[in-house]
């Protein structure tokens, strides 16, 4: 089906309507959608298939059923009074502006969750880190507060103990914000949930990514210690743990490689 557009763009969800009927499934939690781009097979398996097969079952169970559109680019209005901010985010077929660029945008339905990347001109890597991003963000909305609290008590207990970092910078600047206020911790103070929100879904990204490839975590001033960050990723191991033939750490690798040799 011919996507109508006279403007070479279409809100997200206008989008997401034109292409209900083509979604292909991917497993019975996730379907795709691509458009305007020449992916191979290869780059459908480096995209979705290679980072979906990597997502722990037990997160998998958890989540609404997850259509992924991979389309050029994205774009966001920015200002609050325009018919365009009132519409939402849009899916572009021409690069935006750099004001109004955004490389993920998502649509909650009350049958499905539309997550959109635009992924024209973005190294392969790069989609990687945000897809497990919004994965970690989706598992934040739908966790229950028996599973988060194992996970808020060990930052409870790392701000007591002033551990210093974060994962990522998002998380920074909500520790610092509530340190800021006070140095010592409430339990359920809106700013201790804020931040223990997003250091979860910081540190699953990191999780999740970790699953999947094999990457580095960036040394930094403002980088958490390793130790207290193996802390945190041995818990969510024991919440969500690998699928078969996967590993976190180099030593759950090899006992994983030895248990499949002959």
């Amino acid at each position: 089906m011919a996507l109508q557009s006279d403007v070479g763009r279409l809100s997200l969800e206008e989008f997401a309507r034109q292409i209900r009927g083509q979604m292909i499934p991917l497993n019975n939690r996730f379907s795709y959608f691509f458009t305007a781009l020449p992916l191979t097979e290869e780059d459908i398996k480096e995209y979705l298939e290679e980072p979906v097969a990597a997502l722990p079952p037990g997160l998998c169970a958890t989540l609404p059923h997850i259509s992924v559109l991979l389309v050029p680019y994205l774009a966001r209005a920015i200002h609050p009074s325009s018919e365009e901010t009132r519409n939402g985010d849009y899916v572009a077929f021409e690069r935006p502006e750099p004001k109004h660029q955004v490389w993920t945008a998502r649509l909650v339905k009350p049958e499905e969750t539309i997550v959109a990347f635009a992924v024209k001109d973005e190294d392969v890597a790069d989609h990687h880190y945000r897809f497990f991003h919004v994965i970690a963000e989706i598992a934040a909305d739908v966790a229950t507060e028996a599973l988060l609290e194992p996970f808020y008590g060990i930052l409870r207990e790392e701000l007591n103990a002033g551990v210093h970092g974060e994962v990522d910078e998002e998380s920074w600047q909500l520790k610092q914000a509530l340190l800021r206020r006070s140095r010592r911790v409430r339990h359920r103070s809106k700013g201790f949930v804020k931040y223990a929100r997003q250091a979860f879904i910081d540190t699953l990204t990191l999780y999740l990514h970790g699953i999947c490839c094999d990457i580095d975590v960036e040394t930094g001033p403002r980088q958490i210690a390793s130790r207290h960050l193996r802390r945190r990723l041995e818990l969510l191991e024991s919440l969500y743990p690998p699928p078969p033939g996967y590993a976190v750490f180099p030593e759950d690798l090899s006992q994983t490689e030895n248990a499949s040799a002959p």
